[in-house]
């Protein structure tokens, strides 16, 4: 038996995210064929998918809009040469394809807020729900999409967390010294760290408030470190020189691999307006680093129980928390940090969630959906 999974790319985080429902079917039977829709052939991308097969269609992403009928022909001959049993589609074009092109079961995986914002998007859910599940990564992207979609029952509408292999994300780990070498950052100061895009909905302008708000009662040697580029890079410079903190703000640019750098962080903060998911958490969790993130999205359901979460948007109180992890860095519970971590966000955990969801149970049974 084999099992079609539809991508819409391979552009992180997309990559990972195929890797991820490959390995649901290790030592299952199945095997995995992946299509790219978008993207050129590439070697090194094949082998990160770990599929049995991966298939590059090479289109770019504005030949996949409207109707995209020569995709669902290409689809429809690679399932013609096989005996495929359902298909996993990652976002709504991918979606649209599997669901036109063939009369199997889909799996629909939603990373982001307002899939179906559009008319069109549910009126093509609907039209086609006897076969479907939507897959939220969250419960917070899980229950917006039971809202926008009333009349489903709520079975065919739930929620499967990415996940890490988590080993394998710590192998690739530089010790605190190595890293904070690479960065070139000094060996003894406290730094607290941010990973993520220069955008709105990273909310780094707040981060760089709050840290202003707890730098007077921190070391003074203290650093908040920002990894990632984006369009709000001049400006949030500008606002780190207005606060009068530059002196005590790194921003490193897009760093290859930055993961391998989190133990140079003595915690990790993210700020984000209603993040889908937020994996960088899951990482930030494999280092063992205490945690401060916004009470919103699906970052919040991440870090509940572990770290440290601020109302949106608030200085004073993410202000707050990053004192109180600096007064509680000698008792940092990393066990139950990477406790959180293995039970509920890594692979095998996730794995066995996936197996047990009533629609594949169903669908594993030959049973009507």
């Amino acid at each position: 038996m084999q099992v079609l999974q539809i991508c819409h790319c391979y552009y992180p985080p997309f990559l990972d995210c195929a890797r991820q429902y490959s390995t649901l079917f290790s030592g299952t039977g199945f095997k995995v064929v992946t299509v790219y829709l978008t993207g050129e052939p590439s070697e090194e991308v094949a082998r990160a998918t770990c599929s049995d097969e991966v298939i590059f269609l090479g289109y770019k992403s504005s030949q996949v809009r409207g109707l995209k009928l020569k995709a669902i022909a290409q689809i429809r001959e690679i399932l013609a040469r096989g005996t495929f049993k359902f298909c996993i589609a990652h976002r709504s074009k991918p979606t649209y394809v599997a669901l036109l092109a063939s009369q199997l079961p889909v799996i629909s995986i939603h990373h982001n807020y307002d899939d179906f914002g559009r008319f069109t998007r549910r009126f093509l859910v609907n039209l086609f729900r006897s076969r479907l599940l939507l897959l939220g990564v969250s419960d917070s992207v899980r229950d917006e999409m039971r809202a926008s979609l009333p009349k489903w029952p709520h079975r065919q509408i739930e929620t499967l967390y990415n996940r890490i292999d988590v080993a394998a994300v710590q192998s690739q780990f530089l010790s605190r010294q190595a890293a904070r070498e690479f960065l070139g950052l000094p060996p003894d100061s406290w730094i607290i760290g941010n990973v993520g895009r220069l955008h709105h909905d990273k909310d780094q302008a707040t981060l760089l408030r709050g840290f202003k708000n707890a730098l007077g009662s921190l070391p003074a040697d203290s650093l908040l470190v920002i990894m990632g580029k984006g369009p709000l890079e001049k400006d949030l410079k500008q606002l780190a020189l207005d606060l009068g903190i530059a002196q005590s703000v790194v921003f490193t640019g897009n760093v290859a691999d930055g993961r391998k750098y989190f133990k140079a962080f003595d915690v990790f903060a993210l700020t984000s307006d209603h993040e889908p998911f937020g994996m960088v958490l899951l990482e930030a969790m494999a280092a063992a680093l205490p945690l401060v993130c916004s009470d919103c999205g699906g970052g919040a359901e991440v870090v509940r129980g572990v770290g440290t979460l601020f109302p949106f948007g608030d200085d004073q109180a993410l202000a707050a928390c990053m004192l109180a992890e600096y007064r509680n860095r000698e008792n940092v519970n990393a066990a139950q940090i990477l406790q959180q971590l293995q039970e509920r966000f890594s692979d095998e955990a996730v794995r066995s969630r996936f197996w047990d969801l009533p629609f594949v149970r169903r669908l594993l049974n030959n049973q009507s959906i």
